[in-house]
């Protein structure tokens, strides 16, 4: 384990990284026979004493100093001791101990029992004296074991925009340093199929920095399941107040299945929230519901539950069949006083709220007791259904999120992405998840993750990967279309190209495929000066010239959107005036440019050949290749699907550059 300083925001605040596998591909190798510790169970390894109540902050000691966390600020966050909060899509259990007794380890190669299959292996860590990270071991029960580092940032110093929980202040006999601390969860890739039945924790350094570890979970990764609606946590505003509300949100689902479950989060709240009910239903006109709206519970059977700070909540799977390409409503009853909420700023949507005072309305299948809109998401971030291939992220900024789209019509492009699979045969018929945020940038944070604010940019796509991509249903490929706000706001082309590469790392240690698409050209508007479109097409000549070595593929959504005579500018037919953002056209044009089969994890994007620049409207493709030698050709075919097999629907349908790259 090693002391680490902090670095620019491009550095990967919170990481958790695959080291090459102990093992080789094919058969799983035996661990080594020798001495070995007998796991235990964490608890039972409990060595340091993290949490201490305020009128004794002498009885804890977690940092060598004598500063420990609050007991009254975690129970006034929703983490008191037994606690299970569920963070990135697992569920942890905080240290049942009370104030003053041992509730976290110190990491020194320690054997901790774990056991479960799953997609990832959560940590609740935090560091003291600085960031700590160290190399440990998986073992799995089929004798086979893998590495990984790692990262727990600093409990006073580590970025807000990463943490788990933040508490207001630090217990000391001496007053303590000025808070807020933080814990983080971290998670580290996992073998597929296999079962997990112990982790050995990294070893302390000489001198330094100390990892502590609170819990440890193996992470559900959503087996069985397609994602089917989602939305980004974008940011912690105001609201309201929200006084015994009903909440009636409108989303619309890609993928259809059998039984559907929600999520909701309290991403980047400092208070818990309680949820007095919630239901779903499919959507009448207006805030009506087309027939009764079905119960949803919580925790095997409950009507409601409350989530802590910085946590989610998951439905129990409900007898609901989902439509494909249906709007849905779905009903959340906040029983409380709410001031404020984690949102998705831009929904393109109208949404409902019922009157202060209205109590429960989750099962009113009229609208008329919902006399408020709103055009944001609160709380409310995933749709799943049972069944199904699993599910594709499209991660992006405004562009993604459908800023200038039509309201209320679900035209942003992966909306058209998602109908195209639901509507083909010839391909699995994967859900299509947005995770599009207006004003995102991938290397640095618009919202600081902390605190209420009018910032809804969220943090960077770097900060928000693990939540929004790795820790999606069943999730088979990311789509990364991002990029313009880093180069329209000063970022280096060099750290947009390293965010880029950082993003893809990690994402291919999970086995996902990853598709990064080029950043649109944006001249005319106010900022997209000439030194942008510089930094613009460095990153794009790099996207280019990587479809096939560090991503799987590329999309030249540039070569879709450009104006031909005038190539840093966007086609006039494909504009939404604001010379930034397409409109529906626009959006139309890149959903259907995209060659569905380079977004199925396993393949590779069929080779193209050079031919002529197809006109707007034109039959074709965005899908840049690696064939031998050439990179950066452009397939535009759509031919070729037999009668009945989908296959038309497959291959792109829109205009795109072909032949070799100039990087115009």
């Amino acid at each position: 384990m090693r002391l680490r300083r902090w670095g620019t925001t491009l550095t990967l605040l919170l990481t958790a990284t695959a080291l090459p596998a102990t093992t080789s591909a094919g058969p799983a190798a035996a661990a080594p026979s020798g001495p070995a510790h007998h796991p235990l169970p964490l608890a039972r390894l409990f060595d340091n004493t993290a949490v201490s109540d305020d009128s004794a902050p002498g009885a804890a000691d977690f940092d060598g100093a004598g500063h420990s966390l609050s007991a009254q600020d975690l129970a006034a966050a929703g983490w008191p001791p037994g606690s299970t909060p569920t963070i990135d899509a697992t569920r942890l259990t905080w240290p049942r101990t009370g104030a003053g007794t041992p509730d976290n380890l110190r990491a020194d190669g320690q054997s901790v029992a774990v056991r479960g299959r799953g997609a990832a292996l959560t940590f609740l860590v935090a560091g003291t004296g600085g960031t700590a990270s160290g190399t440990g071991t998986v073992r799995y029960r089929d004798g086979s074991r893998s590495s990984y580092e790692l990262t727990a940032p600093d409990w006073l110093s580590g970025p807000l925009s990463t943490k788990a929980v933040a508490l207001p202040h630090v217990n000391g006999a001496d007053g303590g340093p000025v808070g807020p601390a933080r814990l983080y969860a971290v998670s580290v890739p996992l073998r597929a199929e296999r079962e997990v039945a112990s982790v050995v924790l990294p070893k302390a350094p000489e001198t330094g920095a100390q990892l502590h570890v609170f819990a440890v979970s193996v992470r559900d990764g959503g087996p069985g399941r397609t994602g089917s609606w989602a939305a980004s946590t974008a940011g912690y505003r105001a609201v309201g107040p929200w006084r015994d509300r009903t909440l009636r949100l409108v989303v619309h689902s890609g993928a259809g299945g059998p039984r559907a479950r929600i999520r909701i989060a309290n991403t980047f709240a400092a208070a818990p929230v309680d949820i007095g009910a919630a239901s779903i239903a499919l959507r009448g006109a207006g805030a009506a519901a087309d027939g009764e709206p079905v119960p949803l519970t919580f925790g095997r059977g409950r009507t409601g539950t409350r989530i802590p700070a910085g946590a989610e909540a998951f439905s129990d799977p409900a007898p609901f069949a989902v439509p494909a390409g249906t709007d849905l409503l779905v009903s959340i009853h906040l029983p409380g006083t709410v001031t404020a909420a984690p949102v998705h700023q831009e929904a393109a949507q109208r949404s409902y709220l019922s009157a202060d005072g209205s109590g429960d309305r989750t099962t009113d299948a009229e609208g008329g007791g919902y006399p408020e809109t709103m055009t944001f998401w609160p709380f409310l971030t995933g749709v799943a259904v049972d069944g199904g291939p699993g599910s594709i992220v499209a991660l992006g900024d405004s562009l993604t999120d459908g800023v200038k789209s039509t309201s209320g019509a679900n035209r942003r492009w992966p909306d058209i992405l998602a109908r195209r699979f639901q509507t083909q045969s010839a391909l699995p018929r994967y859900g299509v998840l947005n995770h599009g945020i207006s004003a995102n940038r991938i290397v640095t944070d618009r919202y600081q993750g902390d605190g209420v604010s009018t910032d809804t940019g969220g943090v960077s796509a770097q900060h928000r990967l693990e939540r929004d991509v790795l820790a999606q249903p069943s999730v088979r490929t990311v789509v990364v279309f991002e990029g313009v706000n880093d180069v329209r706001w000063g970022t280096p082309a060099e750290e947009v190209v390293a965010g880029l590469r950082a993003l893809a790392r990690r994402a291919h240690e999970r086995g996902l495929r990853v598709v990064v698409a080029t950043i649109a050209p944006c001249e005319g508007y106010r900022d997209c000066t000439p030194e942008v479109e510089a930094r613009r097409q460095a990153v794009n000549a790099f996207v280019r010239g990587n479809a096939g070595t560090v991503f799987d593929a590329a999309l030249d959504f540039d070569a879709v959107l450009r104006d031909p005579q005038r190539p840093q500018r966007m086609l006039p037919v494909y504009d939404s005036g604001d010379h930034l953002h397409p409109g529906d056209a626009g959006l139309q044009a890149l959903g259907d440019a995209v060659d569905l089969r380079a977004l199925v994890p396993g393949r590779r994007g069929e080779a193209g050949r050079p031919g002529r620049r197809a006109a707007p409207g034109a039959p074709g493709s965005a899908l840049l290749h690696r064939d031998d030698d050439h990179i950066g050709d452009v397939d535009v075919r759509r031919d070729g699907g037999g009668e009945g097999d989908g296959l038309g629907d497959v291959l792109g349908g829109q205009r795109a550059q072909v032949g070799p790259h100039t990087g115009q």
